[in-house]
């Protein structure tokens, strides 16, 4: 029972433990996705690997959309990221509309959008047309 809590070497100093998170440099929780992984079935066995490179790949994907969505925010003379910022942040972007193409982001409205033919027609290519004919 001497050697309860210490290692072998002696000395006394707990070792105190560190997140996967932390160990793979990442914001997003490696521990939660690898419980999400395993109690979802998604297959009889969890690699260690599996949880960090989906736990990168979702917090990219997350700096990606709210670098973008920051952006139309400051576009539009706002502090504060809402859904509309969201929503056009990620419209604009060819990838990421692709990506959410099917996906409907609440209180995020529609692009901006007014078809050609309802657009009043131009007045002065008629009169230049007009001044033309007269020569």
């Amino acid at each position: 029972m001497a050697g309860r809590g210490k290692s072998l070497g002696g000395s006394s100093a707990v070792k105190k433990s560190t997140s996967r998170s932390s160990k793979a440099g990442l914001q997003f929780p490696v521990g939660r996705i690898a419980r999400f992984l395993k109690a979802g079935k998604y297959a009889e066995r969890v690699g260690a690997g599996a949880p960090v490179y989906l736990a990168a790949v979702l917090e990219y994907l997350a700096a990606e959309v709210l670098e973008l969505a920051g952006n139309a925010a400051r576009d539009n003379k706002k502090t504060r990221v809402v859904p509309r910022h969201i929503q056009l942040a990620v419209r604009n972007d060819e990838e990421l509309s692709k990506l959410l193409g099917t996906v409907t982001i609440a209180n995020g409205g529609v692009m901006p959008n007014i078809h050609a033919h309802l657009l009043p027609k131009k007045a002065s290519s008629a009169s230049s047309k007009i001044g033309a004919d007269d020569d």
